[in-house]
């Protein structure tokens, strides 16, 4: 039989998406399931710089410590069961599941040749927006933040994302329940996973 394998997933969207739900959700019922999430590795607020109209430039990839979170992944695919990050170990034949999720994981290159899956919920810009209205952040968004900086920002690293990006990404419509999107990916990665079983047997 062939030498046992890692699966790795990555969730992406813009903010207020549904990716962090998401990846809790198939946490929670995938085995061997373990979840970085980029959001863990913002730089502290006195290194994110400021555009011309004051607003915190958090929504960019400068903003992120990526260097830190690469090394997270490494030391994981080296040894995932002993990894720092929490997992729920079942069945030790099982294949340990990675899922990686953040707001620019698709245009940070590094991570290109890693994914066996990519998902990217996408919601309209009202609900987006209604959405970031009902969350509370540190620090507080500004007054015109979300359309002065959050908005464009999401939408000029979309169309670098379908530019640049060479794999299959599949589109997920957030506005779905938290049940209907989980069914869809779960289901979706059980067939990945069985088909690399059958890989690994025959192979």
């Amino acid at each position: 039989m062939g030498k046992r394998r890692h699966h790795r997933e990555g969730i992406s969207c813009v903010t207020n998406g549904g990716k962090t739900t998401l990846a809790k959700n198939l946490q929670k019922r995938l085995p061997n399931c373990s979840v970085i999430s980029q959001d863990d590795f913002f730089k502290p607020q006195s290194e994110i710089e400021t555009d011309e109209n004051g607003f915190l430039q958090y929504d960019v990839l400068e903003a992120l410590n990526m260097e830190k979170m690469m090394s997270a992944i490494s030391c994981w695919m080296e040894n995932p069961r002993h990894s720092v990050i929490s997992t729920d170990w079942g069945n030790a034949e099982e294949t340990p599941i990675l899922i990686i999720e953040g707001f620019l994981l698709f245009n940070y290159k590094p991570l290109a040749t890693i994914w066996n899956r990519s998902y990217f919920l996408t919601i309209p810009y009202e609900e987006c927006k209604r959405r970031r209205s009902t969350r509370v952040y540190n620090p507080p968004d500004p007054p015109g933040y979300f359309d002065g900086h959050v908005w464009p920002m999401y939408l000029k690293h979309r169309q670098e994302m379908e530019e640049n990006v060479t794999w299959e990404i599949v589109y997920l419509d957030g506005t779905k329940s938290e049940e209907d999107l989980f069914s869809q990916v779960y289901e979706d990665i059980m067939q990945e996973l069985a088909k690399q079983k059958c890989l690994q047997v025959t192979a």
